[in-house]
């Protein structure tokens, strides 16, 4: 097959085009980037993939890029009646039940709740909005982490998402921690670890050899070190040092894989749900599931804890929504990806887009905090311009 670009023109018939991209990519490196991994796939395999600093195979944090895994999982038991997205998510984990509203927080961390007016559903946690939110995004969350964090816990993982709620579930949109949610709820429905949930369902039929939310002897062996931008502009290593087994597998931030398995993951979304070993999702859903949920407006992420991320805004002044678990551009991109474009990132900047109109999906993984850091913001921007070019 001869592959081709969203202009008609070969991807890989000349160097010269992955020469033009290596550039691109390389130059994120050289401006202070530890490693860049950039990939490119159309509906049937990778087009274009090219490391600097790394080798292709290197094993990143995925953080929340995990969430694209997670919402695959949940439309799966959807899609088999195991879970209905409008019925009370304390059915499916009574636990989820208990969670308030937080209506005061003082300065010492005292907390004050009242009981939701409505309750959360799954719906809701697919749309993030359940009224969870991350501590990096929320100074009143950034507070509650700072006091948990002072009583250390044999259970931090598990601690870090049974928190208030910002608002009543089904209000607005507030990113957070929603897919780590989801992901238990996964886990009672199947009666089974959410690792091993994925390794049936979405690891087998993609092909995928190194993705977990365990480190494995292969993996750790290539696993890349999260790197920290100081104040003064230098990068060291940050001191991030995962476990073999995690406390929990968190749905929505505790993958680690690698760029060729995140690009498998990304053809299923291109085109008709289908992978080499099977039919991950049915066409239909993801016809309906890739499209903007109507009245949720997303906002752009404030930055709570400067260590961990700047402030964050996709695409400012455009028209965006958000998808079953995507954010969507309702516009074109100039000199980029079409309209109904679904995508996302991980925290130590990994991005990934779906353009299902162009038939191009892409990733461009960095490890590097904080978010949105501006050589990674630019090297994104440029390696879509050179796709597209």
């Amino acid at each position: 097959m001869r592959r081709t670009n969203a202009r008609g023109r070969p991807w890989h018939s000349e160097r010269v085009r992955d020469q033009e991209l290596d550039i691109v990519v390389d130059a994120a490196t050289a401006a202070g980037a530890p490693l860049v991994i950039a990939g490119v796939t159309d509906p049937e395999d990778t087009a274009y993939l090219h490391a600097s600093g790394a080798r292709p195979d290197t094993v990143i944090a995925l953080y929340s890029a995990t969430k694209a895994f997670t919402a695959t999982a949940a439309l799966q038991c959807v899609e088999e009646g195991v879970i209905d997205l409008d019925t009370p998510a304390r059915e499916y984990l009574p636990e989820i039940g208990e969670l308030q509203v937080l209506t005061d927080l003082g300065d010492d961390g005292t907390v004050r709740t009242r009981a939701p007016t409505r309750e959360i559903t799954p719906r809701m946690l697919l749309l993030h909005t359940s009224g969870l939110a991350y501590d990096m995004f929320d100074k009143r969350y950034a507070l509650l982490a700072r006091e948990r964090m002072r009583h250390p816990s044999p259970t931090p993982l598990r601690d870090s998402i049974t928190t208030p709620l910002l608002h009543d579930p089904g209000e607005h949109w507030t990113y957070g921690t929603s897919m780590d949610w989801m992901g238990l709820i996964i886990e009672a429905v199947r009666g089974r670890r959410l690792e091993d949930v994925f390794v049936e369902r979405i690891y087998a039929p993609c092909g995928m050899a190194s993705t977990s939310f365990d480190i494995t002897p292969s993996m750790r062996g290539r696993l890349a070190p999260v790197h920290r931008r100081q104040r003064d502009g230098s990068i060291v290593p940050a001191r991030v040092s995962p476990p073999d087994v995690p406390e929990l597998d968190m749905g929505g931030q505790g993958l680690f894989s690698t760029v060729p398995d995140l690009l498998a993951l990304l053809r299923v979304w291109l085109g008709d749900g289908s992978a080499p070993g099977g039919q991950v999702l049915r066409p239909s859903t993801i016809a309906w599931a890739v499209q903007g949920a109507p009245g949720v407006v997303v906002t752009p992420l404030s930055s709570a804890i400067p260590a961990l991320t700047r402030e964050a805004d996709f695409f400012p002044g455009a028209r965006k929504s958000w998808a079953y678990s995507f954010l969507r551009n309702d516009d074109d991109v100039p000199g980029g990806r079409r309209a109904g474009s679904l995508t996302w990132a991980g925290l130590a900047n990994v991005f990934y887009w779906i353009d299902r109109a162009s038939g191009v999906a892409a990733v461009w993984a960095t490890q590097l905090l904080p978010f949105f850091d501006p050589v990674a913001e630019e090297g994104v921007a440029a390696f879509e311009r050179a796709v597209y070019s």
